[in-house]
């Protein structure tokens, strides 16, 4: 048995070495990445999962202590409001703004929503801070067109671990054809960058794909009632419905096409792949939707089971995939500081930049590169069928969005 001297001074020598690690850990340089999320109104769940999944990476990355000298630290900014009901443009570019008036901000992850994307990028260029999307798709950002606008400073500074709408929509199209054998499709969307993007996008390739489109229609987010447009689209019969937008229209739409469209085959993209779909729209309204991501399906993936399962008991709610594309985001971002470490050079917002863009790193989802522009070099689009399984809680994103395939491509 321990004398109470000696466990006094294990005691001691425990808590000296707990006050070293700690104290060597608080001497440590704060490496700050801004996190740009619509954390306020109609996307607010689907947010707080990619929040989760991002910051589960700097606690991990920041335990490891494998970036000497350095640690990661969130600076974390809403994009939502309360007036918009969702991401407001205006807020985004305040947050840009801020962003890159902080000098100790090297780089960023976010924003969810193309809309904000597009009004963050010009603001983000002139001050040459990079930030990786997890989620945001519309190409025009990235696209060398609209360098002009959207890199105004020269540089990539947005960058991607999901590809974008000129895959996403085309490649539903081509599953809509291909595997369910729509004939005939009305299509919407909600006015935003994003949802505009990806009904044009879809679109144009049912088109090209034999599929006769019936008409297109503009939803208002904020409108409570889109059952005069549903019923105008019920007098034409379509075999298929696809919207293009978020969840502030996208839930609503859910619920009332429901009751007015029981029959119609109902796809969009990631703007329907949401928590918000499962617990706002519920069953048995989102019953049967189709969704996209543009991203692998990987929270059912066996490599990363041990992931979901910390990611679980640690918020207490499923992740999304989209969870892991923020987790793989930070994660290129350490890699890039731990090279500059490496290399003996700076962690400055300028080198971080360079070293994204020449990034290969190995994630949960697969090996990370970009191309010149900032996207991701996978072009990978996964197909989900909302299938309510009463096993599993009904806003389990995991369980009740069901995985059915890779979009075949255009």
């Amino acid at each position: 048995m321990l004398t109470r001297r000696a466990a006094a001074q294990l005691l001691a020598t425990a808590v000296a070495a707990a006050l070293g690690g700690a104290s060597a850990q608080a001497a440590d340089k704060a490496v700050k990445v801004g996190l740009n999320l619509s954390l306020t109104g109609a996307d607010a769940e689907s947010a707080a999962r990619i929040k989760n999944g991002a910051l589960m990476a700097f606690e991990e990355i920041n335990a490891k202590r494998d970036m000497p000298g350095y640690r990661l630290e969130a600076l974390i900014l809403d994009d939502g409001t309360a007036t918009a009901g969702q991401y407001d443009p205006a807020q985004a570019a305040t947050n840009a703004r801020k962003m890159v008036s902080d000098k100790d901000v090297v780089a960023a992850i976010g924003p969810m929503m193309s809309g904000a994307g597009k009004a963050m990028a010009p603001i983000l260029s002139q001050g040459n801070l990079a930030t990786i999307t997890p989620s945001s798709t519309n190409p025009d950002i990235t696209n060398p067109k609209f360098a002009e606008q959207y890199k105004p400073a020269g540089k990539a500074i947005y960058f991607r671990t999901v590809t974008t709408d000129a895959f996403q929509g085309p490649n539903l199209a081509n599953y809509f054809a291909d595997k369910l054998h729509v004939k005939s499709v009305y299509v919407l969307d909600d006015s935003g960058a994003y949802g505009v993007g990806i009904a044009d996008s879809f679109q144009k390739r049912a088109e090209e794909k034999g599929i006769k489109v019936l008409g297109r229609d503009r939803l208002d987010p904020k409108a409570a009632d889109y059952t005069t447009v549903l019923t105008k689209i019920k007098s034409l019969n379509p075999d298929a419905l696809y919207y293009g937008g978020v969840s502030q229209a996208g839930v609503k739409l859910a619920k009332q096409s429901y009751d007015i469209l029981p029959k119609a085959i109902k796809g969009g993209g990631d703007g329907m792949y949401s928590a918000e779909m499962l617990s706002a729209a519920g069953f048995p309204a989102a019953d049967g939707w189709y969704a996209t991501i543009a991203a692998p399906h990987t929270t059912e993936d066996k490599a990363a089971d041990a992931w979901v399962k910390q990611y679980e008991a640690k918020y207490n709610m499923a992740p999304s995939d989209y969870a892991i594309t923020a987790y793989d985001a930070a994660m290129a971002i350490a890699d890039a500081v731990r090279r500059l470490i490496a290399d003996r050079k700076d962690v400055t917002r300028d080198n971080v930049r360079d070293y994204i863009q020449t990034a290969k790193v190995k994630t949960l989802q697969g090996p990370i590169a970009f191309d010149a522009n900032g996207d991701l070099q996978d072009r990978t689009i996964s197909v989900f069928q909302i299938r309510k399984d009463a096993s599993y809680s009904a806003d389990d994103m995991v369980h009740q969005y069901h995985y059915v395939g890779v979009a075949p491509q255009s």
